[in-house]
């Protein structure tokens, strides 16, 4: 059935790649930006492009109405290119503000124009429980990351993920992103050589390319997707495993090894855990009820393929 879709947050990594897939298949496409001067790339995308701040309630009221969607995908966020983990409660500023109002922003527009099929975008990056098995289900509970710069951050996304839930939407836990525009923040400081493996390396990281978090988020809107799904690859990998062979594939020298106790210094809490403590998720529940099937099943692939 063809829809009319609204896509807020058009303009970045996600939505860029997510309006294309709808557009290709058929369906009628709103997208915003904060930026008037990224309304072209929109439409040339395929959407009709409309201006719209996420963190003002009457401006996201209006393109809402404006549209008539029987779909909202919420792709809104404002991470920087460049990482600042140790800061990351300032690096996360306005997204965890878009997480916050704005999602309740768009939940309150959708009620008020009769739209129950809403999609979220959230993260599987870092918010495994650090403890218990390497790899988690939907059903293990998130990690709220207390007492580090990074609680913020998870507040935020609790703050979404129950707002969105409650709402009788479907949640999409992505992975750590790459792919256009979303790899290069990490390929320079491996080229560089100013990402090291810390400690033993043995913190988890699961992936997901760009075109399957948006592959993920068509057949969400179009199944009317309920409940919270993790969209990873298939291949949860320690630090130590695929670090070394970003830097391979990025044509730089292998990276550094720094103890945790000297990377905490420099880096924060947050790094340290990721790269010793960190888990996977698992991608069973998507394949299984939505039919999903990454196009990149391994980052092993996907690496390779987008630094050629």
């Amino acid at each position: 059935m063809v829809m009319r879709v609204f896509v807020a947050g058009g303009t970045g990594v996600v939505g860029r790649q997510l309006v294309p897939q709808l557009v290709a298949r058929g369906h009628q496409v709103t997208a915003t930006s904060t930026d008037p001067g990224k309304l072209g790339l929109l439409e040339r995308l395929g959407a009709e492009a409309v201006v719209m701040d996420g963190l003002d309630a009457t401006s996201v009221g209006e393109a809402v109405a404006a549209a008539r969607p029987d779909a909202i995908a919420h792709e809104m966020t404002a991470i920087s290119s460049k990482s600042d983990l140790k800061h990351m409660d300032r690096w996360f500023a306005t997204t965890n503000r878009l997480r916050t109002e704005g999602t309740d922003h768009l939940l309150a527009a959708a009620e008020a124009t009769g739209v129950s099929n809403f999609v979220a975008q959230s993260y599987a990056g870092w918010n495994g429980i650090r403890k218990g098995g390497w790899v988690k289900t939907e059903e293990d509970p998130l990690d709220k990351w207390e007492g580090t710069v990074a609680q913020p951050v998870m507040a935020a996304v609790g703050h979404l993920e129950g707002a969105v839930i409650k709402a009788g939407g479907a949640v999409l836990r992505f992975g750590w992103l790459y792919g256009p525009g979303a790899i290069d923040g990490l390929v320079e400081p491996v080229r560089k050589r100013q990402f090291p493996v810390i400690g033993d390396g043995g913190g988890y990281t699961s992936w997901l390319h760009l075109d399957d978090a948006a592959s993920a988020t068509v057949l969400a809107l179009e199944q009317r997707a309920t409940g919270v799904f993790n969209i990873v690859d298939d291949e949860p990998a320690a630090a130590r495993e695929w670090l070394p062979y970003l830097a391979e594939c990025a044509g730089a020298k292998p990276p550094m090894h720094v103890p945790a106790w000297l990377a905490r210094l420099l880096a924060g809490d947050v790094a340290v855990g990721l790269m010793t403590q960190g888990r996977g998720f698992s991608n069973a529940k998507a394949k299984r009820e939505l039919g999903w099937q990454p196009r990149y099943p391994s980052w092993r692939q996907g690496f390779k393929e987008e630094l050629a």
